[in-house]
């Protein structure tokens, strides 16, 4: 009779749960953005603009690690956009604001407003648009990169003892070009086929060893250099693909996965 009454009650689901070790790179990564904050308010832009730099290397390992562990969720993927907004949205606009941009007043904050709203619009874009856009390139500029693009050439002026006030409208321009390239449907590749697990040569690991090498000569003008390649790079393979009349939409540009199947009609 006993047992009966076991069977006839409900059973309670089981408790979700959070992935502790994804998170944990997300979390180190919203740090970096808050660190970034925190130094730009006490007037130390170098160490902001690391902060940020920091950030960019965890977010990109959180979700890596999680494909390994098979810790995927909803939770994390909506952690990671929200500690994408705080590191790569609000930190390099509010950074820029107090090195250079206060100076010119309204159009100062204008300018860190614009990269902090195309920083937004960018993140829940591609959330809305992970399952039908090609996943080897980017719809627009990717915010990270966006980021290291504005914070490399605050770095590389304050290591060159620029002031932010002989450059103001510099940065300007930056925020607005990297702002409005974030919302562009540009291509940017986004080495997400660069498998980690797979063999190289061992000459790739001697090319590897060098780029570390001659980053480490002079970070801040390396990396800034680095960025402004990239952040130019989906422009020429826009123009590239126009030229020889190919296929520019990223929507269904691949067919190779099984759900992408029949999205380019």
């Amino acid at each position: 009779m006993d047992s009966q009454k076991e069977i006839d009650q409900p059973r309670k689901p089981p408790m979700k749960g959070i992935y502790v070790l994804p998170n944990l790179f997300t979390l180190a990564a919203l740090f970096g953005g808050f660190y970034s904050i925190v130094m730009a308010m006490n007037g130390v832009f170098d160490k902001a603009a690391i902060g940020v730099f920091c950030a960019m290397v965890l977010d990109s390992l959180d979700g890596r690690v999680a494909r390994m562990t098979n810790t995927q969720s909803a939770f994390g993927e909506q952690m990671d956009s929200l500690a994408d907004m705080v590191s790569f949205g609000a930190a390099p606009a509010l950074i820029s604001y107090e090195w250079a941009l206060k100076g010119l007043g309204r159009w100062g904050w204008i300018a860190a407003f614009v990269y902090c709203a195309c920083a937004a619009l960018r993140l829940a874009r591609f959330n809305v648009n992970t399952s039908v856009v090609d996943k080897r390139y980017f719809q627009g500029l990717p915010s990270p990169a966006a980021a290291a693009l504005v914070m490399g050439f605050i770095w590389w002026a304050v290591e060159t003892e620029y002031p932010g006030a002989s450059l103001s409208w510099w940065v300007f321009g930056l925020c607005l070009y990297a702002g409005l390239t974030m919302v562009t449907n540009v291509p940017f590749y986004s080495f997400k086929d660069f498998q980690m697990r797979r063999s190289v040569p061992f000459t790739g690991i001697v090319l590897i060893a060098l780029i570390i090498a001659i980053i480490n000569i002079n970070p801040p003008t390396v990396l800034f250099a680095l960025f402004i390649l990239y952040g130019t790079s989906g422009y020429g393979v826009y123009i590239w693909r126009k030229h020889k009349g190919e296929h520019t939409s990223l929507i269904s540009l691949s067919t190779e996965e099984p759900d992408e199947e029949g999205l380019h009609q």
